[in-house]
C-alpha cells in the first residue's frame, strides 16, 4: 500500500473515534509496525493528529474549551502529581500569580500559607482563604465557562504587580506554535503574568502535548513546563526548546 493511502486510511479511522491503537492500524493497512510508527510521526509533524501511548489520537478544535468542572475531572490523578510537585516550588515569602487553570486549583493544599498569590481563577479563591494565604483577585470580566476574570480590566490590574513566580495552565503545548489556549483574551492575560514574573512554569499532563488551540500564549522558552509523562520521542522534540521536568509517581 502506497503511503497517501495509508495516511488517508488513518486519518479517516481518527475521525470516526477519538484514538485509535498501533495495532488497529497494522491492521487496517496491512503494514508493519515500524512503517505505522514513521506515518504516525509524519502525520503529527503535519498537524493530523497527535501520538499517544500505543497508538494516536485526534486534535481538539481549536476553539474548544472544556468548562471548569469538565476539567476537573479529568486525568485527575496526573494533575495532582504535577501540582504537588509545583507547589513545592514555592517558598515562603515569595509573591505567586496562579492562573484560573483546573491543574493550578490542584496546587493549592501544597502551598505555605506565608505567601501572596494574585489570581485571576474565580474558583480559586475560597481554597486560598480556607488555607489562610494572602489573596488579591484581579479585576475584569467573569467568563462563566472558565471561571477566569479577563480584559480590559484584568491587564490594567496586573500592572500593579511583580511576581516571583506564575503557574500557567494551558490548552496546547507545540514544538513549533508554543503555548495556545482558545480564548484570545485568557491568552492576553496569560502572557502578561508571564512577562511580569521572575519564573514561569506551565502546568500541564502529558495529553497537552502537539495540542494546537486558537490563541498563542508565548513562545516555548518563556516557561519551563512540568508534566507527568513523555515519550522519548516527544520529549527530544521539546527538550531543545525549553525545560521540562517529569514528574514520576
Amino acid at each position: 500500500m502506497l503511503e497517501p493511502e495509508r495516511h488517508k486510511i488513518i486519518i479517516d479511522a481518527l475521525k470516526s473515534k477519538n484514538t485509535v491503537k498501533l495495532q488497529e492500524l497494522v491492521e487496517l493497512t496491512n503494514s508493519s509496525e515500524s512503517t505505522i510508527r514513521r506515518d504516525l510521526i509524519q502525520l503529527e509533524q503535519e498537524n493530523f493528529l497527535k501520538r499517544v501511548h500505543g497508538g494516536a489520537a485526534r486534535l481538539q478544535g481549536k476553539l474548544q474549551e472544556p468548562s471548569m468542572i469538565e476539567k476537573s475531572s479529568k486525568n485527575l490523578q496526573a494533575k495532582r502529581q504535577i501540582a504537588q510537585y509545583a507547589g513545592g516550588l514555592v517558598e515562603e515569602g515569595d509573591c505567586i500569580y496562579l492562573d484560573a487553570g483546573s491543574t493550578v486549583f490542584e496546587m493549592i493544599p501544597f502551598l505555605p500559607s506565608n505567601i501572596v498569590v494574585v489570581t485571576n481563577g474565580l474558583t480559586h479563591t475560597n481554597e486560598l482563604l480556607e488555607n489562610g494565604i494572602k489573596t488579591y483577585l484581579i479585576g475584569g470580566f467573569a467568563k462563566p465557562n472558565t471561571k477566569a476574570i479577563v480584559g480590559r480590566g484584568a491587564l490594567d490590574s496586573l500592572e500593579h504587580y511583580r511576581f516571583d513566580k506564575c503557574f500557567m495552565g494551558v490548552n496546547g503545548i507545540h514544538p513549533q506554535l508554543g503555548y495556545t489556549t482558545p480564548d484570545q483574551e485568557e491568552a492576553m492575560i496569560k502572557q502578561r503574568a508571564i512577562s511580569l514574573s521572575r519564573e514561569a512554569y506551565v502546568i500541564a499532563d502529558a495529553t497537552k502535548f502537539s495540542e494546537i488551540s486558537f490563541a498563542k500564549i508565548t513562545d516555548l522558552n518563556k516557561a519551563t513546563i512540568i508534566t507527568n509523562e513523555l515519550d522519548a520521542d516527544t520529549e527530544e522534540q521539546f527538550n531543545h526548546k525549553t525545560k521540562i521536568k517529569v514528574v514520576t509517581p
